[in-house]
């Protein structure tokens, strides 16, 4: 059964992209097309904050492309050595906070431990921060333009003090209607489609919505979080699958549920 992703292929270990690897064992033939670019933005600024770990409480990475800025400021101003020597270990004596284990990865990668990995979206990572003891200096937040409000909301309601940064934004990939019109071409009307961000469902719907036409309903509609399938449902989009958590496997469970059954 042939599903469409619309997220970056990233091989891990294996080489393989481990979403491509899980719906296979389900019997799926999974596709990956890139819908989302990203420019990075305010890294010198980024920069100088991460060289003053004394001044804040801890950090909050709710995405790979924020932890990708951080990687960018150390590399751009040379600061791997300082970084390694030093910088590391000041930061590992307060708490690094993340959303999933992509972006927990890339978090242990430059050499910080992370914690709240295991919570699938930044409401659940706002309720983990919440219940641990409240800093007095504010935790660093790098995020994008598009940004939910739920975690910094709910961190105000709670005195949680909290200081963020835009990093980078999210355009278009440049080659989103030639790679889905190659797909339809040769593969035909797929039998379910994954967004994995409102940004990524806002650039691709009105491809997908000309290629299917009317066999738009024949297609099973999923996502990947919570704040997506809003997304879907705001389009008038009928949402018969989200992840239970934002993995291989939660998407995969969901997909096979989705697929055997009307609705997940």
């Amino acid at each position: 059964m042939k599903v469409l992703l619309l997220k970056d292929p990233k091989e891990d270990d294996c080489g393989q992209d481990p979403y491509i690897r899980e719906l296979g064992l389900y019997g799926f033939e999974a596709t990956l097309i890139p819908v989302l670019s990203f420019e990075f933005l305010s890294l010198p600024s980024f920069s100088e904050k991460l060289s003053h770990p004394e001044g804040y409480g801890g950090l909050i990475f709710t995405s790979p492309r924020a932890v990708e800025a951080a990687e960018l400021c150390l590399e751009k101003d040379n600061k791997t050595e300082v970084w390694k020597h030093s910088l590391k270990e000041k930061w590992n004596a307060k708490t690094v906070y993340v959303v999933g284990n992509a972006t927990a990865s890339l978090v242990n990668k430059i050499g910080l431990n992370a914690e709240g990995a295991n919570c699938g979206n930044a409401e659940k990572l706002a309720e983990y921060i919440c219940s641990r003891e409240s800093p007095a200096l504010p935790l660093l937040f790098p995020c994008g333009t598009v940004k939910g409000e739920i975690l910094p909301q709910m961190l105000k309601d709670r005195g949680i003090p909290m200081e963020s940064i835009t990093v980078y934004q999210k355009v278009p990939h440049p080659g989103i209607q030639v790679n889905l019109n190659s797909y339809y071409a040769k593969q035909g009307i797929p039998a379910s489609i994954t967004f994995f961000s409102p940004s990524g469902l806002a650039y691709s719907l009105k491809h997908i919505q000309e290629l299917s036409g009317d066999n738009i309903d024949r297609i099973k509609f999923a996502a990947i979080g919570p704040s997506t399938a809003r997304a879907l449902a705001a389009q008038g989009l009928p949402v018969s699958c989200t992840a239970e958590s934002p993995t291989p496997q939660g998407l995969a469970t969901g997909l096979r549920l989705a697929l055997e059954a009307p609705r997940c």
